[in-house]
């Protein structure tokens, strides 16, 4: 599939220059920095020094003090507290956060997390209900409940007290709760709005040590769920987010919780510090698997084990759920793809929309995921849950997802979620009315840009450029995610030493070293993952142009730079 690249737009070179004077950085850093809105020495320090100084009062958003006010009373009343959460890394990692704080001072809690086959997504009459059987009188919904108007009110019949913790987008109706925790609520002022659902729960926590008088470095140990949530839930990494990942990695690194500790050492990386990349492919999907493959409720026990020996058994079950998932989503994602080539219908529209009753429903999202990767265009995949079509929505990058599955509403039992991922439910007979209305809505709204997959390139360099100093200086822009992506760079007329090969099962990667005639520079040795198909262009040795980020390889011990090709185009197509 061939990608567009798009090179940033330079900045103004007086800019640039007053920075590199001011800081001593090297023009293609400051270049990068301005492109951030990091213009002064001042920003700089604020940028690549993040300070615990800047986070946002939490009484600044909506209902903190009442909810503050209720679980305090909860807790001297020894009443019983509910924490519910969503079964995914952000909902069961804000329940962990909250439930393993409030054990500091209550051990009348318990935790719920919904099965995703028989409940589905968010707060459940049957997760109500087991609040009541089990004499709870507070429930604090994490990660959930945002559109919970009818359960809020179900909730309310049994005598329940409701404190909803959100991030999502609400409704058009708040539900009546006794509180309502969410950045994104009408009339809320909280000055930064892409808080995770464990960012939520982190500020919720942050309240109540003031209030109690607890100091603000007992409560930073939590930051390690907080940048797992993060990083797995795909929230911008600007602002306070920035905050709260940077030192949630230094958690991470540093003294984890002893269930992030036995994933870490599941996951196999060696002694290297864990970065957002490797939570996100490592860390989050172990989690995930166990909502995915038995259930959320086990990755909760995980992350709030204190006793290592249960925690190592847990992590060995996940593990084989995570080994179980990769096989599932492999296959149906393999039937997936042979459904769309078998059929005509799908070869010129703008969506994937399919439906399988076999499929599993705890893969159906990383299988959308994987067939945008295919075919670039808005994806559903529904399977059959309880009696009804359900599944998970994925976009293209700058399409509103989200927006497009609201103008199919009337056809939809539920939804929810956010631009570029959604789940939703809807009656088996409006599956394929769904999918004309889908393909109707997003041809009218999507844009040819929106259908070309883009490589966002941030500036041109030459390969006498790269050093260990200059990554030194490039890491200190982590950690990066959505809004501050890793610099990606490009390199033109490099050619291959005649040392390349192809790696990786069915022959998909390539392995490189490359060299560049301009600069007369060593080689540089490089990966280049599913791109295996331009394997006779780098053997002839034509010239091409790369585009790449730069990281640091370790392998067996030892560590060397290498570059992390994104895409190569023969140099003479440019």
């Amino acid at each position: 599939m061939k990608k567009k690249w798009i090179l940033k737009e330079r900045p103004d070179r007086v800019v640039v220059k007053q920075l590199m004077g001011a800081t001593g950085y090297a023009e293609p850093l400051a270049v990068l920095m301005v492109q951030r809105g990091i213009t002064t020495p001042a920003e700089a320090e604020a940028f690549f020094t993040p300070r615990y100084d800047v986070l946002h009062d939490p009484f600044l958003m909506k209902d903190m003090n009442i909810a503050v006010d209720r679980i305090s009373s909860a807790i001297d009343k020894n009443e019983k507290i509910l924490i519910y959460g969503d079964y995914d890394v952000d909902g069961t990692t804000s329940v962990a956060l909250l439930y393993s704080f409030l054990s500091r001072f209550s051990s009348n809690l318990d935790y719920y997390i919904p099965d995703r086959y028989s409940e589905g997504y968010g707060v459940s009459k049957e997760g109500l209900d087991y609040a009541q059987r089990n004499n709870c009188r507070v429930v604090v919904t994490l990660d959930c409940g945002i559109k919970a108007v009818e359960k809020a009110r179900y909730a309310r019949q049994l005598g329940l007290d409701l404190i909803i913790c959100d991030h999502h987008l609400p409704g058009d109706t708040i539900p009546e709760a006794v509180a309502v925790l969410d950045p994104k609520q009408p009339g809320c002022n909280y000055p930064y709005k892409d808080l995770s659902g464990c960012g939520v729960g982190f500020k919720f926590i942050q309240a109540y040590a003031r209030v109690n008088n607890i100091p603000f470095s007992e409560i930073t140990p939590y930051l390690d769920l907080v940048a797992v949530s993060i990083a797995s839930d795909i929230v911008p990494v600007t602002g306070e987010n920035r905050v709260l990942a940077y030192y949630g990695l230094r958690q991470l690194n540093s003294s984890p919780r002893i269930g992030l500790k036995e994933i870490i050492n599941s996951s196999s990386s060696g002694n290297r510090e864990f970065t957002i990349e490797d939570v996100v492919f490592k860390i989050g999907p172990r989690i995930n698997a166990a909502g995915r493959m038995n259930s959320g409720r086990k990755a909760v026990e995980l992350l709030v084990s204190e006793d290592i020996t249960k925690a190592r058994a847990i992590s060995l079950e996940i593990e084989e759920c995570n080994n179980n998932r990769r096989t599932v989503d492999t296959r149906i994602t393999t039937e997936a793809l042979r459904n769309i080539s078998d059929d005509q219908r799908h070869s010129n529209v703008r969506t994937t929309v399919l439906y399988n009753p076999e499929w599993s429903k705890g893969v159906i999202g990383i299988v959308a995921s994987r067939l945008i990767e295919t075919h670039y265009r808005p994806t559903v995949i529904l399977t059959e849950s309880n009696g009804l079509a359900t599944g998970s929505a994925r976009s293209v990058a700058g399409y509103d997802l989200y927006q497009a599955i609201e103008e199919c509403s009337d056809l939809l039992e539920n939804f929810g979620g956010h631009m570029y991922a959604a789940g939703l439910t809807l009656k088996k007979e409006n599956v394929k009315p769904f999918a004309r209305r889908f393909e109707e809505v997003v041809s009218a709204t999507i844009t040819e840009e929106q259908m070309t997959p883009r490589v966002e390139v941030d500036i041109e360099i030459g390969f006498d450029q790269i050093s260990i100093d200059f990554f030194t200086l490039l890491n200190r822009f982590q950690p990066y995610g959505p809004l501050n992506m890793a610099p990606v760079f490009l390199t033109r007329n490099v050619e291959d030493t005649g040392k390349g090969r192809v790696v990786g099962a069915g022959d998909e990667h390539l392995k490189l070293e490359l060299c560049s005639e301009a600069t007369g520079t060593g080689t540089v040795p490089a990966i280049a993952f599913g791109l295996g198909n331009m394997k006779d262009i780098i053997y002839s040795r034509t010239p091409v142009d790369i585009v790449y980020t730069i990281e640091m390889n370790e392998f067996r011990g030892t560590r060397t730079l290498q570059i992390n090709i994104k895409d190569i185009r023969p140099s003479s197509e440019n």
